[in-house]
C-alpha cells in the first residue's frame, strides 16, 4: 500500500463540471475580468483504490463545479482510468520527465515507489491559474470555492491547512538564518499558482542548494514534504494558513483530531470552525473507528457501487 507522507499534529462525479468557470470579481471599470481557471489535482493509482475512490464520491458531493485533475502514480492505473471517467475527472497523459530527473537526482538509493511521491508537483504544471492539490488519502467536507481567488502577490502566495513541527526538518535547520522563522507544514493540502511557484522553481533550488537541503531534511520516509517546504522557505514564498484566509475554516484535518464534532452533517473542530477536509495521514489501515470514519465508510460504499456499474 502507498503510504501517505506523514506529520504530527499539535492542537491549538459519473459528471463532468457543468457550472461555468468562477470569475474573478468586476475591475473597477464594471468590466468583467477574465475567467479565472481554478481546479484540484490529485495523484492516484490501482494500489491505493481503496482511498481514491472515496475521495472522488466525496468531491462529486462537494466540489463538483471544480474541475479535477488526476496524475498517475505509476503505470498500474487500470482502475485509476476508469475512476477517472466515472467521475469526470481529467486523466494526465503528460509524462512527468522533470519531476522523474529531479527524483532520480535528489533520492538515487531509493526504490520508485518513494521517489514517486514528488509526482505531487505536476499539480504545478496544470492549464490552472491557482491548483488545490489534496492528498488522495482524504475525503472533502466542504465547497473548496471560498479557498480560491485569495492569492496575493507578496502577501500569500501559497495555502496551506496544518503545520507541521517535527516531519520537515532535522536540528540542523538552527544553522540556516532563511529557516529560522520558516512555517512549517504538512503537504498534503495546498492551493498556489504559478504566478508564484513553478516546476523550474524547485528544479533551479536544487541545482544551487542541494546540499543545503540534504543536511537539514528530516530523514524516515520523508521525500516530497521537506521538499516542497524546502524550496517554498529558500525562495520566499509567502505561505499562509488557510484559517487565516477563510474566515471560520479550521486548520484541523488530521484524522485524529481531538474535539471534533459534527454540525448539519459536517464537521467542526474544537472551536466550532469548519473543517474542510479530513486526512488519515499516516493511517496504516483503512479508516474504521475514528470520528470521521463513518463518513469515509458511507463515500466508499457509494464510490465502490458507482464503480461496478
Amino acid at each position: 500500500m502507498l503510504l501517505p507522507e506523514f506529520y504530527k499534529y499539535t492542537p491549538y462525479m459519473s459528471l463532468r463540471p457543468s457550472n461555468p468557470p468562477l470569475r474573478a470579481p468586476e475591475s473597477e471599470t464594471g468590466a468583467a475580468a477574465p475567467a479565472k481557471r481554478y481546479g484540484i489535482a490529485i495523484v492516484g493509482n490501482d494500489k491505493i483504490i481503496d482511498w481514491l475512490l472515496p475521495f472522488l464520491e466525496s468531491y462529486r458531493d462537494t466540489n463538483s463545479s471544480l474541475p479535477i485533475y488526476l496524475i498517475p502514480y505509476d503505470d498500474n492505473v487500470e482502475m485509476t482510468r476508469r475512476a477517472a471517467d466515472v467521475y469526470g475527472a481529467t486523466y494526465v497523459d503528460e509524462e512527468p520527465v522533470e519531476i522523474d530527473k529531479l527524483s532520480h537526482e535528489l533520492y538515487p538509493g531509493f526504490f520508485n515507489n518513494n521517489r514517486r511521491r514528488l509526482r505531487k508537483l505536476q499539480a504545478l504544471a496544470l492549464p490552472l491559474d491557482e491548483v488545490a492539490y489534496v492528498d488522495v488519502d482524504v475525503i472533502l467536507f466542504r465547497d473548496f470555492t471560498p479557498i480560491f481567488g485569495r492569492l496575493e502577490a507578496g502577501k500569500r502566495e501559497f495555502i496551506v491547512a496544518s503545520p507541521s513541527f517535527e516531519y520537515v526538518y532535522n536540528d540542523r535547520r538552527s544553522n540556516y538564518a532563511f529557516l529560522n522563522d520558516a512555517l512549517l507544514f504538512n503537504d498534503g493540502f495546498w492551493v498556489t499558482s504559478n504566478k508564484y511557484l513553478k516546476l523550474s522553481d524547485f528544479i533551479e533550488t536544487m541545482k544551487e542548494d542541494a546540499e543545503i537541503f540534504h543536511d537539514v531534511r528530516k530523514r524516515g520516509q520523508l521525500f516530497a514534504q521537506p521538499l516542497v517546504n524546502f524550496v517554498t522557505h529558500r525562495r520566499g514564498i509567502k505561505i499562509e494558513l488557510l484559517p487565516n484566509v477563510v474566515e471560520k475554516a479550521s486548520h484541523e484535518s488530521f484524522y485524529k483530531a481531538p474535539g471534533v464534532t459534527f454540525v448539519d452533517g459536517k464537521p467542526v473542530d474544537y472551536e466550532g470552525k469548519e473543517i474542510y477536509f479530513a486526512h488519515w495521514a499516516g493511517a496504516v489501515a483503512l479508516p474504521a473507528r475514528g470520528v470521521f470514519d463513518p463518513a469515509w465508510t458511507q463515500y466508499s460504499k457509494a464510490a465502490w457501487a458507482r464503480f461496478k456499474k
